[in-house]
C-alpha cells in the first residue's frame, strides 16, 4: 500500500469533529454511565429502569410493542428480560389471543421497585436539563425523534 492511499490523519479529525453517529453514542454512553449509577441503589440499569417503566401499562403488552418502544429487537428484549423474570420483577405469560405470543406484565414487586427508583430518576433528569438552555431540552428530544 502506497502512502497514496492512505487517509490523511485530517480526514479522521474531520470524521471525529463532525459524525453525528460518534457524538449520539458518546452521549449516550455517557447519559447510561450517569443513570445507571443514580440506579445501582436501587439494583436497576437504566436499561431495566426503562424495561420496567414501559410495563408499567393497564394491560400486559404484547413483546413487540415493547421491543419496538425500546428499539431493540426480540432476541435482546427476551435477554433483559430473563434476569428481571428471576428477581419477580416480570411476569412472561403466553397471550390468551395468541399462544405463540406473550404478553409482559409488570409485578407488584417490580412496581414497588420502580416506585423507590423513581426519585432517582427524576432527579438525575433535572440535574441533566440543567445542562440546556431554555427549551433545549425539548429541541433535543425533537431533534433524536426525526433522527428514529
Amino acid at each position: 500500500m502506497s502512502n497514496q492511499e492512505l487517509i490523511p490523519f485530517s480526514t479522521t479529525l474531520h470524521v471525529r469533529d463532525t459524525c453525528l453517529c460518534l457524538h449520539v453514542q458518546r452521549a449516550a454512553r455517557a447519559l447510561a454511565r450517569r443513570f445507571d449509577e443514580a440506579l445501582r441503589p436501587h439494583g436497576l440499569t437504566n436499561g431495566q429502569f426503562s424495561l420496567l417503566m414501559s410495563l408499567n401499562r393497564p394491560k400486559p403488552p404484547p413483546m413487540g410493542p415493547v421491543a419496538e418502544l425500546l428499539a431493540m429487537d426480540r432476541t435482546t428484549l427476551t435477554a433483559m428480560l430473563k434476569p428481571l423474570q428471576r428477581r419477580g420483577l416480570v411476569d412472561i405469560a403466553p397471550d390468551p389471543k395468541d399462544r405463540r405470543g406473550k404478553r409482559l406484565k409488570l409485578t407488584e414487586a417490580g412496581r414497588e421497585k420502580l416506585i423507590a427508583a423513581l426519585p432517582a430518576w427524576q432527579a438525575t433528569h433535572d440535574e441533566i436539563d440543567t445542562l440546556f438552555e431554555d427549551g433545549g431540552v425539548g429541541r433535543l428530544r425533537g431533534d433524536l425523534a426525526a433522527i428514529r
